[in-house]
Order: structure tokens, then sequence, then C-alpha cells
């Protein structure tokens, strides 16, 4: 891919945004392929070295504050009309609670996610608890000269580190879950307001 269809293919990915930012991203990444070529790269290297289009707008969105495309979207293109303004009014009632219920709906969901894995983290700290607490008892039995005891309580405490290693893996892989989903919810929410313009 050439220079040229790079910039064009990622004008229309970010057609959704205000024109002065997709200007000053197809500014940049022109300067970037022009810099890339300086520096020695053929022209179709220096494209491929910043990626597919489709990750440069992905990265594009991520790194875009939210409330740049809400003001945009949300700013009328004309004044509203008096009835408008009437059935708003009127409508109010009603579209508020819908509202905040939605609002209430994704947090609560938002925070169950991140609940379950701080529990599970819990877990795995309770874990090592157990074993340094089997530690420990070991170390008195040992000394009271309780040895059965003290073996009992140090393998118990050997048998809570083999589980936590297994749970570390565990909690780390639904964390890396839960960012990824939280990442791509938050990517759609945005999507929403940075859509396609109508050709």
């Amino acid at each position: 891919m050439n220079k040229q269809e790079f910039l064009a293919r990622l004008r229309d990915g970010l057609s959704g945004m205000p024109r002065d930012d997709v200007e000053e991203r197809i500014i940049f990444y022109s300067e970037m392929i022009d810099d890339r070529m300086e520096e020695g790269l053929s022209e179709a290297e220096a494209v491929g070295s910043i990626g597919t289009v489709d990750d440069v707008v992905s990265q594009i969105l991520t790194d875009m504050p939210l409330t740049r495309p809400v003001k945009e979207k949300i700013k009328p293109e004309r004044a509203m009309r008096s009835w408008e303004i009437v059935l708003l009014i009127l409508g109010f009632p009603v579209w508020l609670p819908l509202l905040i219920a939605a609002f209430a709906v994704i947090l609560a969901v938002y925070i169950v996610a991140w609940s379950a894995v701080i529990s599970l983290w819990a877990v795995e700290a309770s874990f090592w608890g157990v074993v340094l607490g089997g530690a420990i008892s070991a170390a008195a039995f040992a000394i009271q000269g309780g040895g059965l005891r003290g073996i009992v309580m140090l393998s118990a405490g050997l048998c809570c580190a083999g589980l936590s290693i297994f749970l570390f893996f565990g909690c780390k892989a639904v964390t890396k879950g839960i960012l990824h989903l939280t990442k791509r919810a938050a990517l759609w929410f945005k999507s929403l307001f940075v859509g396609k313009e109508a050709a």
C-alpha cells in the first residue's frame, strides 16, 4: 500500500470525527511516513511499519477523550423549533428515568465485573495468608514439641502455596480478560458517537 492509499483509508476510517481532528491526524501520519522514507525505507515499507489502518483508527479512538465526539455529535446543526422543545419538555418524565436506568445498569455490570476480579485476588491473598500462618504455626509447634501437629500445619501451608500458584495464573487471566472487555466496551461506546458519516 502506498502513502496516498493509506491516508485515504485513514481519512475514511476517521470520517465520523471532527474535521479538524481528522486533518491533524492525516498530517501527523503523512509526516511520519515521510520521516521514515527519509531514513531509507521505501514507501511501502514506511507505510507497513506504521501498521494497518484499522489498528491506527482503533488506537486514535482509544486515545481520544469521549467528551470530544459527544460534543460534536450533540452540537445541533440547526436551531430547535418550538414544537420540538415542547416535546422534549413533555417527554422529560419518560426519557430521563430511562436514561438514568440505562446508566445504572451499565454501571452495575461494570462494578460486578470488577468485584469478581477483586474477589479472586482476595482469595489469592488469603491463600498466601494461610501459607504464612502454616509456616508460623509449624515453627511454634516444633518449638513446643508437637512435631506431628507442626508437620500437619506445614503441609497445609504448602498445599495452599501450590493452590495459590495455580490461582495466580487464573486471576491474571481473568484480570486481563476484564480489562480487554472494558476496553472493547469503551471503544464500542465511542463508536456510537464517532460513526461513519454518510457519503
